[in-house]
């Protein structure tokens, strides 16, 4: 079986020498002056005015609206980030590091993906329900006045409390309340049971897919602009809500609609 090349988009706010050795599309979002081999979103139809809240996606919008639509729909194409990277199987994340990140990174679809039939990979989840108490009752008190059983069982811990926590109380079940009515309860309902995600607004996937995601994400996200707008939006917390929001429901909308697989990444935070 030939091995499909997936045509990555590695989305960064600063340019590394090291990016020269990776066999990647680069895109440039934020106030860096980027060399001329990086694609840039504050051309065409775009929201780069947006991007301190919309981070990454500001990318993900301009691809979607400029050049989704150029690409083959049964291709495949996959986000990162300039920190994180999807790995080839079977790899110990702990030992990547830039001297073997390029022979490291996955580049070509893995051919059990086509045997399964999957048309989508995202990454590997995060769990919710390790936090220490001290920060439950500093962060999550409002949570804990509404329900106080979340202190002893941590299958109370899920996306909706730590979104309260960490995104602002209530932020999320605002949001949610503008989701697309057929995605709306079962929305719900997921962020209220489930105590994990797959973080980091980064998939792989074929361009058909990547397109249908696009045209719920960003309808929906403009929506929730009306109720939060941009003014009061700062900090860790709050200034990337969008893309906070945006990382929650890809979780829920990959598993609903694809058929998808859970695949590593490996973090470098030294460089």
């Amino acid at each position: 079986m030939t091995s499909q090349k997936i045509n990555f988009y590695c989305v960064t706010n600063k340019e590394y020498s090291f990016f020269k050795d990776l066999p990647y599309n680069f895109a440039g979002v934020g106030k860096e002056v980027f060399s001329k081999n990086f694609i840039l979103s504050n051309n065409l139809d775009n929201i780069f005015y947006k991007e301190q809240y919309y981070s990454e996606l500001t990318f993900h919008y301009w691809f979607w609206k400029n050049m989704i639509f150029n690409l083959p729909q049964d291709s495949w194409i996959g986000f990162c980030q300039k920190r994180r990277f999807w790995l080839k199987k079977g790899l110990n994340e702990n030992l990547i590091d830039l001297s073997n990140l390029k022979n490291s990174i996955l580049l070509n679809v893995p051919d059990h993906w086509i045997l399964k039939s999957y048309n989508a990979a995202i990454c590997e989840p995060i769990f919710l329900d390790n936090f220490s108490n001290t920060k439950l009752i500093k962060k999550g008190y409002r949570s804990l006045l509404k329900d106080p059983l979340i202190f002893f069982d941590k299958k109370k811990r899920t996306i909706k409390l730590h979104f309260d926590m960490y995104h602002g109380f209530g932020n999320l079940e605002k949001a949610t309340n503008l989701l697309d009515i057929q995605d709306r309860e079962e929305f719900r309902q997921y962020i209220n049971t489930s105590n994990k995600f797959n973080p980091h607004i980064m998939f792989i996937s074929r361009v058909e897919i990547a397109n249908k995601w696009f045209e719920k994400l960003f309808p929906w996200l403009f929506r929730c602009e009306k109720i939060f707008g941009f003014n009061n939006l700062s900090g860790y917390e709050t200034q990337r809500l969008y893309a906070y929001l945006a990382e929650r429901y890809l979780s829920f909308w990959f598993r609903k609609y694809t058929k998808f697989i859970e695949w590593p990444i490996v973090t470098l935070n030294k460089y």
